[in-house]
This record gives structure tokens, sequence and C-alpha cells, in this order.
């Protein structure tokens, strides 16, 4: 026992190796862009517009994440920020996959509610899930800034959206642990614009 917790202990530093390795290249390439996924969120907020965002599996659940902290609170005590995760609706979400299809799960809510002004992020890790593809493509359909989180080639979605974040790993985990830290990074750099504005 002893020598299968050591080398699960060998193991797990190896992890930590890689997630260090991924998030060191992301630290170096994506900071740009975190800042202009930041002003576009930002401009889409202050125009009245909201956030739609989707995924699957635990992209949906980072959907979900960044949508609360927007509704919620991220650092700050501030207002509720329009945002709105497309991955939580189970009655819609089992009903257009059944009376559709699952790859328009997330388009026939898009076709909803997105409106021009308003900006959908579209999260997958391989950037080629159909659904979070079309809902870009809804998303654009009806005049809203399109986003991409994704990894690798960024696969379709990378081609769509009108920008993409990806991170530099074709590792799903990996890719995972740095969309949630460019949604907190997001998120941290909103709060500051707004308590920079509040104070002035």
């Amino acid at each position: 026992m002893a020598k299968a917790v050591a080398g699960e202990a060998d193991r797990a530093r190896t992890i930590l190796d890689e997630h260090l390795q991924v998030a060191e290249r992301s630290r170096a390439e994506l900071p740009e862009q975190i800042v202009e996924l930041t002003d576009a969120l930002a401009g889409v907020l202050a125009g009245g517009g909201k956030l739609l965002t989707f995924g699957n599996g635990g992209s949906a659940a980072d959907a979900q994440h960044f949508a609360a902290e927007l509704t919620g609170h991220f650092l700050i005590e501030r207002g509720p920020l329009a945002a709105i995760a497309l991955t939580t609706d189970t009655s819609a979400l089992t009903a257009i996959g059944n009376d559709y299809a699952f790859a328009d799960v997330f388009a026939r809510q898009v076709t909803a509610l997105a409106r021009p002004g308003d900006l959908a992020v579209g999260i997958s890790t391989s950037g080629g899930a159909e659904n979070v593809v079309r809902g870009l493509q809804a998303a654009k359909a009806r005049g809203a800034v399109t986003w991409a989180l994704t990894g690798g080639s960024g696969g379709r979605v990378r081609e769509i959206a009108d920008r993409a974040i990806v991170v530099p790993s074709g590792a799903t985990a990996r890719i995972q642990e740095m969309h949630i830290t460019i949604i907190h990074a997001v998120c941290a750099l909103l709060d500051e614009r707004l308590t920079a504005a509040d104070s002035g």
C-alpha cells in the first residue's frame, strides 16, 4: 500500500506539473485576449446587453459558473450583471433535444433570447461540439457578438466565433482548468473596472 501511495504521489506531481506548464504558456500567450474579452463583455453590459454562455459537461459547469459570478458577485459587492447560462433549464434542454436534436439545444435558446448588442460565449474544449457550433452560428444570425473558449487547434468554434481564446493544450482537463482561470480573470478585471468607475 505504501508503494502504491508513493506512486500515486508521483502521478499527482506529474499532473500538477502538466497544469503548471499549460498555465505558464497561457500566461505568456493569452493575457491580451483575456483583456479583449473583458472589453467586449464590459461594452455589452454598459449598453444594456447580456451574456449568453453555454457548453457541455465540464464546459456547461464553466458556463454556469461564469453566469453566476456576474448575476451574483465575484470580488466586490456590486449590482447584478445580466448573464444567462443556457445549460440550466432541463425542461428546455430535454424538450429541444427530444423534439428537434441535441445539436440544437443551444441554438434554439439563443434564437429565442439573443439580441443585437448581446454577447454569446460558447465553451468547447475540443472546438468541435456541434451544439456549441450551432449556438454560436445562431448568435451571429441574431446580431450578437460571439466569443469561444476552446483549446488545441480551436476547431470549428474558432472559425465561427468573432474571437476565440484557445488554450495551448490538447488535454481536456488542462484546458478546462485554464478556462475557469480565464473566466475568473475576466470577472476580476470587470470588478476592478466597476470599482474604478464608481470611485471616479
